[in-house]
């Protein structure tokens, strides 16, 4: 049975029908889980803003820094390569943030505060670094 309200439980169904727990020996590991996930999510973020920065060839802050990604683009086949990039760092962005939502709704009180937690530790550690001075549009309502 689908729970439609928040309940604190150690049995709980997230995503899929194989992926259940019913104690604290696998209650705790989907949660790490949950929280790392988000964390993730949040670091695909900080990368696609710092390659569409890169991209519209505007002076990055000093904050950020792509020490892998260099603003050498010979032609328009880099321009090319780094939208396509782009693109595929939103829909991975984009997948994993969904994933997020649809466990948030398996209303299991843990799981949520594994998501806001992380997505909390994500953006401390990859996304609170001077972004004000930098605007950005964001892919998901969770980010």
């Amino acid at each position: 049975m689908m729970h439609m309200t928040f309940y604190w439980s150690t049995k709980a169904t997230l995503l899929f029908d194989s992926w259940k727990t019913d104690s604290w020996a696998s209650y705790i590991p989907s949660l790490l889980a949950c929280l790392i996930v988000s964390i993730f999510y949040q670091l695909l973020e900080n990368r696609r803003i710092r390659l569409k920065l890169l991209a519209s060839g505007k002076p990055f802050p000093d904050q950020i820094e792509a020490p892998l990604l260099r603003r050498t683009f010979a032609g328009s086949g880099a321009k090319l390569g780094v939208r396509v990039a782009g693109a595929v760092l939103f829909g991975l962005s984009s997948a994993i943030g969904y994933f997020l939502m649809l466990a948030v709704m398996s209303f299991n009180g843990g799981v949520f505060i594994a998501i806001v937690v992380g997505l909390a530790v994500g953006y401390l550690l990859f996304r609170s670094d001077g972004e004000d001075s930098v605007m950005v549009d964001s892919s998901c309502a969770c980010a």
